[in-house]
């Protein structure tokens, strides 16, 4: 089928810029991923229960191009993260319909191996730092990009163990289809919920976008 054959195809180095080029070419990336590690008071506050929610805008309505451009930068991490899905995707008929019309946009994503970087620049330095947009733009770009930047622990534990049978490999493809599932989700519920006008907190994600946009 279309997708079994891209994820196929999207090999471990076409992955590897994450680590060389978030972490050594954006100071910006690298405080990201501390603060998705540690909350604002670890040593005070009491530990609390990670949730998705959503909430109603401050304003009384979104406009409509603001809900579409925050709905659509919820696809970023969904399609840098997709090859996470190789396992579901292939014992699951009804996601790989569900899939299906993306394959075309996943296949341009993925056709270059820097492409996913270039959206990550072009989404943190024009939208997130610009005014121009509104708050609620900027918020949920930012969501998009720390929930794309967590993806490199992940990766990380990949490459750091690549069993090839046994337990290892069950605790690996477990690992992997829950990442998939968690993208899947956030994509679903954050687009739905920009274009609806309410504005979804996504665990960890949230708080640590909140402390970028202004």
């Amino acid at each position: 089928m279309a997708i079994t054959n891209l994820l196929s195809t999207a090999s471990p180095q076409i992955f590897s810029y994450k680590h060389s080029l978030y972490l050594s070419s954006s100071s910006s990336s690298l405080s990201l991923l501390s603060l998705a590690q540690k909350p604002r008071n670890a040593s005070t506050s009491p530990p609390r229960k990670l949730s998705i929610s959503a909430k109603s805008d401050d304003n009384e309505s979104v406009d409509a191009p603001d809900r579409l451009i925050s709905a659509i930068c919820y696809f970023y991490p969904f399609f840098d993260g997709v090859q996470y899905g190789k396992y579901v995707i292939t014992q699951f008929t009804p996601i790989q319909t569900l899939l299906q019309p993306l394959i075309p946009a996943i296949r341009v994503f993925k056709s270059f191996p820097f492409n996913g970087f270039l959206v990550f620049l072009t989404l943190y330095f024009v939208v997130v730092r610009n005014s121009n947009f509104s708050r609620y733009v900027r918020f949920n770009t930012m969501q998009a990009i720390v929930l794309d930047v967590l993806l490199i622990f992940p990766d990380l534990v990949e490459r750091s163990f690549s069993p090839r049978d046994g337990v290892g490999l069950d605790l690996m493809m477990s690992l992997d289809s829950t990442v998939f599932l968690f993208l899947l989700v956030c994509l679903i519920y954050g687009s739905s919920s920009c274009l609806f006008g309410q504005v979804p907190r996504l665990p960890i994600v949230a708080e640590a976008a909140e402390r970028q946009v202004p």
